[in-house]
């Protein structure tokens, strides 16, 4: 029986990198390996090309009016029905040619698996210092907090199995959704691991506001843990 991976790409005005996300995912590759692929864009809101440029590529567009990466990202999860299920950021800064590599370490038995921008090779000039120490800060309350052993929980990165995705109970509405994910996934017991990825310069201004979702994302890293299940 033919197995199904869905790739999930929430999507906000990102007419200039969509077509390049959608042609740089290994589609062949991965039907060499006997998968169906299944392409979704969440158009969070656009109001330029992004939904118009992803139907020429062949992918299936979700549409979720209500803004925020979190509510794309849950869209997509409750749209995904698949073996397997892929995350990425719509931005081009993720190669998407991770997601062989990340699909063997699923196939392998892991639950979830992260790309971590922080192992692997970062274009110059593709994360600021000021989010560099950010991230570490945020790693090290993770780990802490939730005993895990991540270096970047921030990641627009992610591979899961599908019965983990549709077990997550996400609140998040916007840029605090990776970490409503991790401490999800740590606080159930799921088994994690990292793989080193590449990390590219945005060709778009950020949407992402370091400070106050910085701070945002520490919160809930605190509120969840003890919060009771």
């Amino acid at each position: 029986m033919t197995k199904e991976v869905c790739v999930v790409l929430p999507a906000l005005n990102e007419e200039r990198t969509i077509g390049l996300v959608i042609d740089e995912i290994p589609k062949e590759e991965m039907e060499r390996r006997g998968y169906r692929i299944n392409v979704m864009v969440v158009n969070n809101g656009s109001t330029d090309k992004t939904e118009e440029i992803a139907r020429e590529k062949g992918a299936q567009v979700v549409v979720e009016p209500r803004r925020g990466k979190g509510m794309a990202i849950r869209a997509g999860f409750e749209a995904a029905d698949c073996d397997f299920v892929f995350m990425l950021d719509s931005d081009h800064t993720y190669p998407a040619v991770h997601i062989t590599e990340m699909l063997t370490a699923l196939e392998d038995g892991y639950d979830v698996v992260m790309g971590s921008r922080l192992k692997g090779q970062m274009v110059d000039g593709a994360m600021t210092s000021l989010n560099r120490v950010g991230n570490r800060l945020l790693a090290l309350m993770t780990n802490v907090l939730y005993g895990t052993r991540i270096s970047d929980p921030c990641t627009g990165c992610w591979g899961f199995r599908a019965e983990v995705v549709k077990k997550l109970r996400l609140e998040a509405r916007g840029f605090d959704i990776e970490v409503n994910m991790l401490t999800e996934i740590a606080r159930n017991g799921y088994r994690i691991t990292e793989i080193p990825i590449g990390y590219r310069k945005r060709r778009t201004r950020p949407k992402l506001n370091s400070l106050r979702d910085g701070f945002r994302i520490g919160k809930m890293l605190i509120r969840r843990r003890f919060r009771p299940r």
